[in-house]
């Protein structure tokens, strides 16, 4: 189901937007929990440590993938909104050209880079094997993630946040079973945990494509929108690349972090890692946010609505903060009970500093809301520069508290880390983000004006025993310039003669 952002309250269409994309992270959280449960119970704390050790490897190398994919369905929210069809087809058909492209290259080296990064990391030589065998099987399935990526993206930018939900929330639920059958039943290791993570998703991709194909004629690609031009596939790596580079520097950071852990021992690690399970879940809800900001933004851009963007970044950001104050304090609450759950009884030390590492990041969740929702912004308006300049802040100040506090300070200093990073990236969003916004300000405003109803095919429901074909109407929306040049109908008029031979 498409649906514009362009019109209705800014701040109800962010969280019902946002809404679905909660869940669906929530969902993604879940699954990985379940995911590190079953690691942590089965095959103990040293392969729990070892998928953890992956960790911030991964996340350079697929965090860049995620960005990049994110970043080529910016233009196709930006053409929907302005209601250029053509030009969605033709974004989508880039997008996909490009995200193939960098499949190719991911699924052929990563996996040989895998053993030569985690040594560089410093990884503890208990973990080693482990650690290997999960990055090799993930990088070798990186096609998945990618295209399950990316058609989510696009789905979203036409303003359906629930149908990747739904194929989320499948993926999930499959990895679950085929975690627990392959780790518990099969008995095949944190391979196992990685495969299925792989096989669920591939599933998933083939599934939303048939969706796409049989309910999404918006994104179907026709043979003439595959003749892109080099100016479109440069468009899209515009937005893309820094977006996927932003992720990496991240991540490089978080790399920083993980050889500060592995310096500490497995315990630090499997703290580190179970921590970061929780945090997951908590951070879900401001993640949603921001992306929500991210395609509202786009689509308002595209439709010349800089008013309702100003109003929904404003909304968005005072919703965000409320919502990380009060997941901040659920997690210094209950944080360590949930921890619990990763490592069973007997392993108290790492419950301990995950505990602790929750406390710090909940305290600080106020400024991450801020970060996601301006950082959503700017992107969505087409920028690129400040938000790769905050990554590479959030790298400094990220490798330098895990070096310099986690010398002095041990755990507690590498944990600090990430709100540290947090406020370096936003004392820069902010100034950037007022001055996009008083140009915002003095931007010209693009009317809407209601049109008469339109007739819409809608096919469903389809429960097995029925097909109902109908035809509903919908209002639709147009800019007054294309309004302007529409023509109004002519009234049909009965000859005289004809009415005359009615009357008889």
């Amino acid at each position: 189901m498409t649906t514009a952002l362009t019109t209705g309250r800014p701040w109800r269409v962010i969280i019902l937007f946002a809404v679905p994309l909660l869940i669906g992270n929530v969902v993604q959280q879940l699954y990985q929990f379940v995911d590190a449960v079953v690691v942590g119970r089965h095959l103990g704390v040293d392969a729990l440590a070892a998928v953890g050790a992956t960790g911030s490897m991964l996340f350079l190398l697929l965090g860049f993938a995620w960005g990049l994919t994110s970043g080529f369905a910016i233009p196709t929210a930006q053409a929907f909104g302005a209601r250029d069809y053509a030009a969605v087809r033709r974004s989508v058909a880039a997008g996909t050209i490009l995200t193939a492209a960098c499949t190719v290259l991911l699924t052929v080296g990563a996996p040989l880079l895998a053993a030569p990064l985690l040594t560089l990391l410093q990884t503890p030589a208990e973990l080693m094997h482990d650690a290997v065998v999960f990055a090799q099987i993930s990088f070798l399935g990186a096609g998945a993630l990618m295209f399950f990526n990316y058609l989510s993206a696009i789905i979203r930018a036409i303003g359906d946040s629930r149908t990747p939900l739904v194929f989320l929330t499948l993926a999930c639920g499959l990895n679950v079973v085929l975690v627990i059958l392959m780790v518990g039943s099969f008995g095949w290791g944190v391979g196992g945990a990685a495969l299925a993570t792989v096989v669920s998703q591939a599933i998933s991709v083939l599934l939303c494509l048939e969706f796409v194909r049989r309910r999404m004629p918006v994104l179907h690609v026709h043979r003439a929108d595959w003749r892109v031009s080099r100016a479109e596939l440069a468009d899209h790596l515009r937005l893309g690349l820094p977006m996927g580079f932003q992720a990496s520097i991240i991540a490089i950071g978080t790399l920083s972090v993980q050889v500060a852990l592995n310096e500490l021992g497995a315990q630090a690690v499997a703290a580190y890692t179970a921590a970061a399970r929780v945090d997951g879940l908590a951070v879900a809800l401001l993640q949603s946010l921001g992306l929500a900001v991210s395609m509202f933004v786009a689509q308002n851009h595209g439709g010349g609505r800089p008013d309702r963007i100003r109003r929904g970044v404003s909304q968005a950001t005072w919703m965000s903060v409320a919502a990380a104050v009060v997941l901040g304090a659920l997690l210094i609450a209950f944080g360590a009970a949930v921890v619990q759950l990763f490592v069973g009884e007997g392993s108290g030390e790492v419950v301990g500093l995950a505990a602790q590492m929750l406390a710090i990041n909940g305290a600080t969740y106020w400024i991450l809301g801020i970060l996601f929702v301006l950082r959503g912004a700017l992107q969505g308006l087409g920028h690129t520069l400040i938000p790769t300049v905050t990554g590479v802040i959030e790298l400094v100040m990220r490798v330098g508290a895990a070096v310099v506090l986690g010398g002095i300070f041990g755990f507690i200093g590498v944990a600090a880390s990430n709100p540290l990073a947090w406020l370096g990236a936003v004392v820069v969003l902010v100034p950037a983000y007022a001055v996009a916004h008083r140009k915002l300000a003095a931007a010209p405003i693009t009317p809407m004006v209601a049109t008469p109803t339109t007739p819409i095919a809608v096919i469903g429901p389809t429960d097995g025993s029925m097909v109902v074909d109908a035809v509903v109407t919908q209002p639709i929306v147009l800019p007054a310039v294309a309004q302007a040049v529409s023509r109004r109908p002519r009234r049909f008029r009965v000859p005289a003669r004809d009415r005359r031979r009615a009357r008889g």
